[in-house]
């Protein structure tokens, strides 16, 4: 099997539009929640979301591309750019069919739908009109395409949609292709858009929404016992996957290793996770022994931890049965506490910010705690409140999404 590494990154979140400002972000401990600004929330039960700010999407597409591009796939060719010019990749290596692009998208355009809908609606009985571009515009596999037309990639090229363990599975299936030998090089990772009427609206009527209006900049607590539910956010995260004597043999920027993969279901119900965490155990197990490591040799694990009651206490007791006393030594935290829950983009970003904290010798901490739940073990180190100085070899990231689809993967520092 052929080792597979990270060449380049690329962030677009609520706390910063590239990699550089997102790490400043993670290290400052900042919130991205704000009240929405995409549509009006007078009437709705939450009224606050983890928007992007200050993004000027011209700087990477032209207008004209603008106007046929959904969000979510505009947002997937914005933080691409930023990784490939990072790997230093050339139009020699990326314009083969031993690149590819497998890209993940939850729920994909959804503000396209929702706009054709309502033209539609505006037009009452008379001829229906509906644009070109709207099925192009909305469907999640088309972030996948847009970036392998702009780069010209001729290799592997899909979509993967498994709710918010979409990216963490483009991650996996890309990593698996280069291991396998059928592919040198792989633009992955995951892009969302769903801060609309529709998004906020069906989130917040399944309960799975906080609704702390007053107090938004803290809404997302993950592990606090006054967590009420998560904060919808969007963005993108790309990694350059390559085969790492491919990389070595270019001189490329090699900014981390992955060694281990996972992904199970939960076999339970289709948003609850189950409640002793059985398919979050499982993949993770699976993943460690895909790596080939033990419990002890695990730093850091970027948790799901969305800041929802079942959610979070479901994946702490699993990561207590997988790793039992190795439990205590590890440091534990949610980005999804400042970024807010980035959906199918999700593990795209926080494999991000795990790479950053390899580099960079920190863990991002877990904000927003402000009371210990009784139901969680005091004795773990959930990074509260802080950022925490620690040399990171080895990371865990985990994500899971409705359905039960459960993924992890093992990040070791090169």
């Amino acid at each position: 099997m052929k080792r597979v590494v990270v060449t380049g990154i690329g962030a677009l979140t609520p706390i910063g539009n590239s990699v550089d400002a997102y790490l400043k972000a993670l290290q400052e401990g900042v919130s991205g929640a704000n009240p929405i600004t995409r549509f009006n929330a007078e009437a709705f039960k939450t009224r606050f979301a983890c928007e992007l700010k200050d993004l000027d999407i011209t700087e990477v597409l032209d207008k004209k591309e603008v106007r046929k591009l959904d969000l979510f796939a505009q947002y997937a060719l914005y933080t691409t750019h930023e990784a490939i010019a990072m790997s230093g990749l050339t139009e020699d290596i990326l314009a083969t069919d031993r690149t590819g692009v497998i890209w993940g998208s939850g729920i994909g355009g959804l503000r396209s739908l929702e706009a054709e809908i309502e033209t539609y609606a505006e037009a009452g009985r008379g001829v229906p009109r509906h644009s070109p571009f709207l099925i192009p515009k909305m469907i999640a596999d088309i972030a996948a395409g847009h970036i392998s037309i702009r780069y010209g990639c001729l290799g592997i090229n899909y979509a993967t949609v498994s709710a918010c363990a979409s990216a963490n599975h483009a991650i996996i299936n890309a990593f698996d292709y280069i291991r396998l030998g059928k592919a040198d090089v792989f633009i992955t990772g995951g892009s969302e858009a769903a801060i609309t009427e529709t998004g906020m609206g069906g989130f917040s009527n399944m309960k799975a929404l906080s609704e702390r209006n007053d107090d938004y900049l803290t809404a997302s607590r993950p592990f606090d016992a006054d967590r009420d539910g998560f904060v919808l956010g969007e963005g993108s995260g790309t990694l350059i996957l390559e085969d790492y004597d491919h990389a070595r043999r270019r001189g490329a920027p090699i900014l981390a290793e992955i060694i281990g993969t996972g992904a199970t279901a939960d076999a339970y119900h289709i948003t609850a996770p189950h409640p002793e965490g059985r398919g979050a155990s499982i993949v993770m197990r699976t993943a460690l022994k895909e790596a080939g490591i033990n419990t002890s040799d695990v730093d850091y694990i970027n948790v799901h931890g969305t800041s929802t009651p079942l959610g979070d206490v479901a994946e702490l007791r699993a990561i207590q049965h997988v790793f039992g006393e190795d439990a205590y030594g590890l440091n534990i935290s949610s980005t999804k506490s400042m970024t807010g829950h980035l959906l199918g983009a999700s593990g795209a970003i926080e494999a991000v910010a795990g790479i950053l904290g390899m580099k960079h010798n920190f863990v991002p901490p877990t904000i927003n705690h402000f009371t210990p739940d009784p139901e969680i073990d005091p004795k773990l180190n959930l990074t509260l409140n802080q950022p925490q100085e620690r040399h990171l070899d080895i990371i865990l990231s985990n994500t899971f999404g409705f359905g039960g689809h459960n993924s992890s993967i093992v990040l070791k520092r090169v």
